[in-house]
């Protein structure tokens, strides 16, 4: 007859994940970026209702004038450019990047629109740093259709 053990004690896990604890290890020794970085890719959100889409772009720090929102051949493209903070040249006071944790430069962002999708009546919103993209249904284009067998 076989001995089975069993363990009624809980296992004990260390406070911290071991990724955390390397991480913090690792974070004053590893380069810090000391310049801006020329290009990045903005988290976006998509959403669904009843009505459409919507599509929600981080972008903080960009202006409306430097977003630019294309249709074609039904892709969406959106770019944009978020201008990295520059110091005075020759000035010995000017201040200098030490440490560059935010995203600079340019993005961007394609997407594949479905059919469904009426690309006239699109419409942008950027408020707070997030771009709403709305891509509301074309109405007159039937998504799903019962035929009855006669």
């Amino acid at each position: 007859m076989a001995t089975l053990l069993y363990n009624n004690l809980p296992a004990r896990r260390p406070a911290r994940p071991f990724n955390t604890v390397f991480n913090e290890l690792l974070r004053e020794t590893l380069p810090a970026a000391t310049e801006p970085a020329t290009s990045f890719v903005p988290s976006t959100d998509v959403l669904e209702s009843k009505d459409g889409y919507e599509l929600v772009l981080a972008v903080p720090g960009v202006a409306k004038d430097s977003l630019s929102l294309d249709v074609e051949e039904g892709k969406l493209t959106i770019k944009g450019e978020r201008k990295a903070l520059v110091a005075a040249e020759g000035e010995d006071n000017a201040p200098r990047f030490r440490r560059v944790e935010t995203s600079y430069g340019t993005f961007t962002r394609s997407f594949r629109l479905p059919d469904t999708v009426n690309t006239k009546a699109i419409v942008a919103d950027l408020t707070d740093g997030l771009l709403h993209v709305q891509l509301p249904f074309d109405t007159d284009k039937v998504t799903k259709h019962h035929i009855e067998v006669r």
